[in-house]
């Protein structure tokens, strides 16, 4: 079936955006943060957006949007979510989230090999945000979010180690190398998240209408309520 689609992620450092017809990716881009560490999201995913949209032939052959909805940092995943449901409403077209660890999944399974596939987000806070996959792309662990040790002490009880892939896997690589987790070189594009694997993930799945609410996967409380609720227990005290 015929299907054009844009699709993009903020869940990470990273704006990744692409725009994909008929499982041919026609337009692609992936932006690191800037020379300060500073994501591009807020400057660059519209402009982005509207390069994939021209890529793809204009706002009327686009028929559904694509957005990853986390885990990942509070600000990129509510400036994703809130940019796809914008551009859904006002353009009248449908939008499909997709979760971002699924997309990392997605890419590990493109590697050969029968080894299960865990896909790791850096978490921040000395946590790791992950998942872990059947070589044939089925989930087997739901999104987690844990210190490095206790995801290592998981994959330790495994029958085998997996291939990890992701920032999570580039950071606590001597966690999880430790026992036996095969885990690419630093470099290796299987560490970030790629639009299109959004966009294919989305292609295979039904659409949401464009008027539900579009449900970030967050896992834990984002850094702004935990301080609220310290402050409120020290003018308790």
């Amino acid at each position: 079936m015929s299907l054009a689609l844009v699709g993009f992620d903020t869940a990470t450092a990273d704006t990744a955006v692409c725009a994909w017809r008929d499982g041919e990716v026609v337009f692609e881009s992936l932006l690191g943060p800037s020379d300060r560490e500073v994501p591009l999201h807020t400057a660059a995913l519209l402009e982005q957006v509207e390069s994939a949209v021209a890529a793809a032939g204009g706002w009327d052959t686009v028929e559904r949007l694509a957005v990853g909805l986390g885990p990942g940092t509070f600000t990129g995943l509510r400036i994703g979510v809130a940019t796809a449901r914008g551009l859904g409403l006002s353009r009248g077209l449908p939008v499909s989230g997709v979760c971002t660890l699924d997309a990392i999944g997605l890419a590990l399974g493109e590697v050969p090999g029968d080894s299960a596939r865990l896909a790791a987000i850096d978490a921040r806070r000395g946590e790791v945000f992950a998942a872990l996959y059947a070589a044939g792309g089925e989930r087997l662990w739901e999104p987690l979010v844990c210190p490095p040790e206790e995801l290592a002490e998981r994959v330790a009880a495994l029958p085998d180690p997996p291939l990890a892939g992701g920032s999570g896997a580039v950071r606590f690589r001597q966690q999880l190398a430790s026992r036996g987790v095969e885990i690419p070189g630093d470099a290796d594009p299987v560490h970030r998240v790629a639009a299109r694997h959004i966009c294919a993930l989305a292609a295979t799945g039904p659409p949401g209408d464009g008027s539900g609410p579009l449900v970030p996967i967050y896992l834990r409380p984002p850094d702004a309520e935990r301080w609220r609720e310290r402050d409120s227990l020290q003018k308790s005290e």
